[in-house]
């Protein structure tokens, strides 16, 4: 081993570390269980999420967890069919501060961007993270009239 590949090997290890940390943080055991079902078929996988992901990109300092999180939930749910994804970031805006009724009217929104279908997976996906942690009812009723 050279001088530079085990710079190099310490500057990884860090930068899985750092994001390891901040995974927890945001994703709590959601997180793990992801890293863990990539094990046994890309350990470089999970590496780059922790690594990337979140040591590099989730770490960054221009936006707070929570507003992550939004923007996290509205991609999500923008391209469709990353329901389990969507499940663990739903877990996510939860654990970061978000409320259910802010998740819930982050979906809403998103229906006049990507479509009702769109919205209706991700909304169910909430429902479900919801239900699990006993936050049903999420939001209140609309008033009479629908406004």
């Amino acid at each position: 081993m050279t001088e530079n590949s085990g710079a190099r090997d310490e500057a990884r290890r860090e930068r899985f570390e750092r994001g390891l940390e901040v995974l927890r943080q945001v994703d709590g055991d959601a997180g793990q269980r992801v890293l863990d079902a990539l094990a046994d078929i890309s350990p470089e996988l999970a590496h780059q999420v922790v690594a990337w992901g979140f040591g590099e990109i989730y770490a960054r300092p221009g936006l707070a967890p929570r507003d992550r999180q939004l923007v996290t939930l509205g991609m999500l749910t923008a391209l469709g069919g990353c329901e389990p994804q969507l499940e663990v970031h739903v877990n996510a805006a939860l654990n970061v501060g978000l409320t259910p009724t802010e998740v819930v009217e982050a979906l809403v929104h998103s229906a006049a961007y990507c479509g009702f279908p769109k919205a209706l997976n991700a909304t169910f996906v909430a429902k479900k993270v919801f239900a699990e942690r006993g936050l049903l009812p999420a939001a209140p009723a609309p008033p009479a009239g629908g406004r």
